[in-house]
């Protein structure tokens, strides 16, 4: 008999429905391989850009095949725009559309209709497509478990949607909530100062609020902070980006053959500055 196809599992939300946390890394890059080396190591999901990076398409289909040959999910940040941008990382069989500065409530309901089929909302059906395995689901199931195994994340950057906060996070069809504390310090008018207070107030209140109406929050982090992440309620963390660990390998490098050098010609310790004895 034919092979009966089911949609792939999402990784993510496997551990967040256990009340695990899931751990995510981002990528400016457009390579595959870079895709490829961050799924290799051990992340649950690679988050790839569309917002702010240059990628096409096609760089990102490439991205979320390296992704799935590991079994871990890929989260495309979509740049605002109509909802096709939304629909087709989805259509690519990305787990999880991340989607930037949700200003209001009405915004946060387009994006849950566009990304949600019914009875959650109304994306455009199609399946023929990889998440539909090119219409070997059957369209029932296709639909039913896309709702279930497929996610969106819808971004709180700016002041303006702080009053309806509660009624977005409470929305039926949305997901996961996400903190961005970098375009948020600016739109209070504290750019970069990320020990602002209402910084901290928004996180911690973002993170109340989608355990109070059981959604899943997430936001950015470092290996320093994930503990207070975690202990605050969040349970999805991007930590570490691919641009910040090649400068820093390479920087590291550069500095390390630099003190070989002052070593060489100049018989001095870099680090103590002392002569060597001859």
């Amino acid at each position: 008999m034919p092979e009966k196809y089911t949609m792939r599992p999402s990784r993510v939300l496997e551990k967040l429905r256990k009340g695990e946390v899931a751990y995510a890394t981002k990528l400016n890059l457009g390579d595959a391989r870079a895709a490829e080396i961050a799924a290799m190591s051990g992340f649950d999901c690679i988050w790839t850009d569309m917002e702010h990076v240059p990628n096409d398409w096609s760089a990102v289909e490439k991205q979320i095949l390296a992704a799935k040959a590991h079994g871990v999910d890929t989260v495309v940040r979509v740049a605002r725009g109509s909802y096709s941008d939304l629909v087709r990382p989805l259509e690519m069989d990305a787990t999880a559309v991340m989607v930037p500065h949700i200003m209001s409530l009405s915004d946060a309901k387009s994006v849950v209709r566009c990304t949600k089929f019914y009875p959650l909302g109304m994306r455009p059906v199609d399946g023929g497509n990889a998440d539909g395995a090119y219409c070997n689901i059957e369209l029932a199931d296709y639909l039913q478990q896309a709702n279930a195994e497929r996610f969106n994340i819808l971004q709180i950057e700016d002041v303006e949607p702080l009053d309806e906060l509660e009624d977005i996070i409470a929305l039926p069809g949305l997901d996961m909530i996400f903190f961005g504390p970098g375009d948020f310090s600016q739109s209070i008018g504290a750019p970069g100062q990320m020990d602002h207070p209402l910084i901290g107030e928004t996180r911690k209140r973002i993170a109340e609020l989608a355990a109070k109406h059981g959604k899943f929050a997430g936001t950015v982090g470092s290996t320093a902070s994930s503990e207070e992440l975690i202990a605050m309620g969040y349970r999805f963390i991007s930590v570490g980006a691919d641009v910040v660990a090649l400068s820093q390998y390479f920087r590291n490098i550069v500095r390390e053959l630099h003190k070989q050098e002052e070593i060489r010609v100049n018989g001095v310790y870099a680090d103590r500055k002392e002569k060597v004895s001859p």
